[in-house]
């Protein structure tokens, strides 16, 4: 099987001023193709670094695909390096001058003659057409190894790298890498680990639990000489699972909850309204987030003040006197005052405390009551994160809030 090398070339990704999504992206194809990613390697616009950085790639690597430098300014050099460390030439292609002018002219701009520079490839090489930008994708191939050079953008690497690389790369394509997540919450990333430890010491397919915030999730990965096969493998493995914890996954491969229930709630035919304290609308945030989520979501308020929570939901004086706002009481009466506000099938409701310090009540950080109240099921769960950390309890609260509105939708409830 091939290995191959990431190279991210940019002083901008040393310092955390961008996220480096390029490399997420180029392991997870890669490994779909049946090339392996062994090493990444993340090197500043600086000559002797960078020159190192490639040939160390070269050395314990077949090929070696380089994201970023590509650009007009004095410090783009990824070009210049590659093709010195790998013994190639740089050459002006007229053909490349033409589509720069014509980006720049298409879209009415003056064209800086710096941007000249990027019409300079590799003599012998492969141009690799760039459709959304003006700095063209590059390769170069010698004695068995290979490079490839893609923009930093990550919209113009990847239209590059489906487009002309995929098909650049075939003849190092070995066998095939399916890998799916199946998606958990109220479970730990421990708990998995213990719960699945005969899968995990397996070697093909592989199972690994990662964690995230407020939930967990397991990678099921196969290698096979096909896709057909690999996902024969992935599907028995997950099937496993599903058997054993099926009551805490809400889906597999999905990007989060909410991705899961939007669906869930259209093929339902049901509508959903939601009530919040201390997650000041995120749960209603993270569902409008959604494509087409607008089908399924009717109505949201943000209710901190106990006077909002009477006044807009219906919450009762002496429930706010007595159990006080952050109480399972609380909690039931908002869901049933927002469902029966917005005339909405399921009212879903989160009061708590996200800290960071105890509140006046004395009451810890990360005590949270999430409830939903529907025209056949009142529920409400007590969380206890016992975490000091605002933002990831209400991110948990928020993510609970929307796990239960799944077990409603799976009759779990």
């Amino acid at each position: 099987m091939a290995v191959c090398e990431l190279l991210s070339v940019g002083t901008e990704l040393l310092l955390g001023d961008i996220l480096n999504t390029n490399a997420q992206y180029l392991s997870q194809r890669l490994a779909q193709m049946g090339i392996s990613v062994l090493h990444q390697t993340t090197v500043g616009d600086n000559p002797e670094r960078l020159a190192a950085a490639v040939g160390t790639a070269l050395s314990r690597s077949d090929i070696v695909i380089a994201t970023g430098g590509l650009g007009p300014t004095p410090d783009d050099i990824t070009a210049e390096i590659c093709c010195r460390e790998f013994g190639f030439e740089l050459e002006f292609d007229s053909g490349t001058a033409d589509k720069i002018t014509s980006y720049f002219k298409n879209k009415g701009m003056e064209m800086p003659q710096s941007n000249l520079k990027q019409a300079y490839v590799p003599a012998g090489g492969t141009i690799l057409e760039n459709t959304h930008g003006t700095a063209p994708g590059m390769g170069m191939k010698k004695g068995g190894k290979c490079i490839v050079l893609l923009p930093g953008p990550p919209y113009e690497m990847r239209e590059i790298f489906e487009n002309k690389v995929v098909d650049y790369l075939s003849e190092y394509r070995s066998g095939a890498i399916v890998s799916h997540e199946v998606r958990t919450i109220g479970i730990s990333e421990s708990g998995l680990a213990e719960e699945f430890r005969d899968l995990i010491d397996g070697s093909n397919p592989t199972v690994a639990p990662y964690c995230k915030i407020g939930e967990a999730f397991l990678r099921v990965t196969a290698k096979a000489d096909t896709p057909e096969e690999a996902e024969k493998m992935t599907a028995g493995v997950i099937a496993q699972i599903k058997e054993k914890i099926g009551r805490y996954i809400y889906g597999i491969d999905c990007k989060n909850i909410e991705d899961a229930i939007v669906p869930m709630l259209k093929k339902a035919g049901l509508t959903l309204a939601t009530a919040e304290s201390c997650t000041a609308g995120l749960v209603a945030k993270r569902i409008t987030d959604i494509p087409g989520a607008s089908s399924v979501f009717r109505h949201g308020v943000i209710t901190y003040a106990n006077e909002v929570k009477e006044r807009e939901l219906g919450v009762s004086h002496e429930t706010l006197e007595r159990f006080g706002a952050v109480s399972e009481e609380t909690a039931v009466e908002m869901a049933k005052g927002i469902r029966r506000r917005s005339g909405a099938d399921i009212g879903i409701s989160v009061t708590g405390f996200a800290g960071p310090d105890a509140d006046e009540e004395g009451k810890a950080p990360g005590l949270i009551y999430i409830a939903l109240d529907s025209a056949d099921v009142t529920r409400c769960e007590k969380i206890e994160t016992g975490r000091n950390d605002r933002d990831y309890n209400r991110y948990t609260a928020a993510s609970r809030a929307l796990n239960l509105v799944k077990k409603y939708l799976t009759t779990e409830l």
